[in-house]
Order: C-alpha cells, then sequence, then structure tokens
C-alpha cells in the first residue's frame, strides 16, 4: 500500500429540509411524477438496496481518493489502497461504520482492470466486516466481445481512483428522492441533482451528497474499463482516446446505484464532481460506471424510474491528491 497524503475539510451544509426543498422543485420540472422529502431512512440491507449497511447517518463524511490521472494519460501501478485504511483516514470509528461509494477495482487482485461499488460495513474494530462491493468488468477469458461480468468481490482493496460515503451506518433522517417520467434534459439523475444543488447553494456553501438511488424501471448507459492498454498503445493522447477505449452497455432495471456528488468544491483540491458505481439487484450481469438513463426505447415504450435515499457529509477528506 502506498503512503496516503490527507487533508481534512469540515463542512456546513444546508439542512436536509433545505435541501428538499429545493430538489422537490427541481425534479417536478424533469419528471412526470417526482417529489423530495425527508424522511428516516429505510432498512437499506433489505431487497432491492441490499447495502451492508442499515442506514446512512452518523459521522457522515466522504474522501475522495487519487484521481482520473492516476489512469492516463497512462495507468500508475502503484496507486492500490485498502478500503479499510481510507477508512482509518478518514478518522472513522473501528467500533462500527461503513462505506460505499465508486472507484476502480484491485487489478492487482482480480487480476485485470474493472470498475469496482464499494458496499462494506464493519464493527469490533474492523475485525467483523460485512463486505458486499461489487466489480463490474469485461470477460477476457471466454471472447473478445466485450461481454460483461458483475459479480461481488470479496477484497477490500481497489486502486487508481476512488470516491466514498462514509457513516456509522445508523438509521436517521435522509432525503428521499422519487422521479418517474423523465420530460426534461437532465438525462443523468446524479448529475442533474448536482446541478440543482449547484444552482442553489454554490455561491453560499459547499453541499456534498452520497447514497444509493435505485434504476427501479428503464434502461440506462454504463462504462465498463477493459483490461488496460498494452504497452505499445500507451500513453492515452486525449480523453477521445480513453473514451473509445472504454466499453459502454445498456442494462435494464432493476439497478442498484452508490453515489457521491458535489454542489462546488476548491479548485486545489481537484474533486471529482460526480461519481456513481452500480450493480444488478437481481444478480444479474449489469453494472459499472452510470452515464444516463434511455428514458424510451426504440418502440417509444420504455419510462424510467428512480427512488434515491441521500444524506449530506459534514466531512470531506482528500487524499492522495494527484500533483
Amino acid at each position: 500500500m502506498i503512503s496516503m497524503q490527507t487533508t481534512q475539510h469540515k463542512l456546513s451544509p444546508p439542512s436536509l429540509e433545505e435541501l428538499a426543498a429545493t430538489l422537490d422543485l427541481a425534479v417536478k420540472k424533469n419528471y412526470i411524477h417526482a417529489s423530495a422529502s425527508v424522511i428516516k431512512c429505510p432498512d437499506l440491507r433489505q431487497e432491492p438496496f441490499c447495502l451492508a449497511t442499515q442506514g446512512l447517518s452518523g459521522d457522515e463524511c466522504v474522501a475522495d481518493i487519487g484521481g482520473q490521472t492516476h489512469l492516463y494519460p497512462r495507468p500508475l501501478f502503484d496507486k492500490k489502497y485498502s478500503l479499510i485504511e481510507c477508512a482509518k483516514a478518514m478518522n472513522m470509528s473501528p467500533d462500527q461504520g461503513s462505506l460505499i461509494g465508486a472507484g476502480a477495482g484491485p487489478f492487482h487482485v482480480v487480476g485485470q482492470n474493472s470498475e469496482l461499488a464499494p458496499n462494506l460495513s464493519w464493527k469490533d474494530g474492523f475485525e467483523n466486516i460485512n463486505n458486499l462491493t461489487c466489480v463490474a468488468k469485461i470477460d477476457i477469458a471466454s471472447s473478445s466481445d466485450g461481454k460483461a461480468v458483475c459479480e461481488q468481490c470479496s477484497t477490500t482493496e481497489c486502486a487508481l481512483m476512488m470516491n466514498l460515503f462514509g457513516s456509522s451506518g445508523l438509521t436517521g433522517p435522509v432525503l428521499k428522492i422519487t422521479a418517474r417520467g423523465r420530460i426534461g434534459d437532465g438525462k443523468s439523475f446524479s448529475e442533474f441533482l448536482r446541478d440543482a444543488l449547484h444552482s442553489e447553494w454554490s455561491q453560499r456553501r459547499q453541499v456534498t451528497i452520497g447514497g444509493v438511488f435505485l434504476i427501479k424501471t428503464g434502461k440506462a448507459l454504463f462504462h465498463i474499463m477493459p483490461d488496460f492498454p498494452a504497452e505499445k498503445d500507451l500513453p492515452f493522447n486525449s480523453r477521445q482516446a480513453v473514451d473509445s477505449w472504454l466499453t459502454f452497455h445498456r442494462f435494464e432495471a432493476p439497478i442498484v446505484c452508490l453515489t457521491v456528488f458535489h454542489s462546488s468544491g476548491p479548485e486545489n483540491l481537484a474533486l471529482r464532481m460526480e461519481h456513481t458505481h452500480c450493480f444488478s439487484a437481481e444478480g444479474e450481469n449489469a453494472g459499472g460506471h452510470y452515464h444516463y438513463d434511455l428514458s424510451v426505447d426504440e418502440e417509444g415504450a420504455e419510462e424510467i424510474e428512480y427512488e434515491a435515499y441521500l444524506n449530506t457529509a459534514k466531512t470531506l477528506y482528500r487524499i492522495d491528491r494527484p500533483e
């Protein structure tokens, strides 16, 4: 594991009630049926969410670890991290806690590059770990047709970049957002929520959000990183080259999405403003990095529907910020 330089930044978000009012107005402009409110968090361990933690409350924090420049222009293979060591760097209690989020899978464990959806909780000094983390990868062994594989990954390691929402995993008040039938241009649910908070709050204070949303019906577009390019094909000479290297997939609901996003943030921290990784709610080979919904299928019959449970972070940790 590398040495992780960490900086800590206190946040003072608005109340959940204030944020619910902002988001309620926004989602009703983008969806036919929509609402945002504050409720007591349901037990997210239950289907269809299948999280390793009951709630999203208690010492809420986020971490931005590494970054995209650890992937391109050239992958930095020394950038290997431990989710447990990240939790310690986030000053999380060893007695009880949880992490969810999005990042790159541990290539040194999985055996190839992949997308990671961290989903774990712990008790008793990090000894009793419930790890439901999923990895989405391209099956390079069976064929060359870019078949997606999504499965649970028992390791607590990761690599390159990671965005995490941490909490004690307690039940408490959260934002509940429902949205069905998109009528606006906000195709990405998480980016749409981020944009709404940016418009209303960015000049007053930073709002950082983490949590889970379910794609209940419809289809969405995802990417899954294939294995790393051969040395002769490196370095990536542009972001367009990276996009051409990625594999893109359409997956059907139900899909669970773990998300972290910021309304704004100081430039010197080089934050990733939104990051969402997903896995199938029914154990199918569907998951990866969420891009946006495909609200209408070729027959014009598909309709997207979301259900989200989110909370604000009170502390931000920047870990191993790229130069």
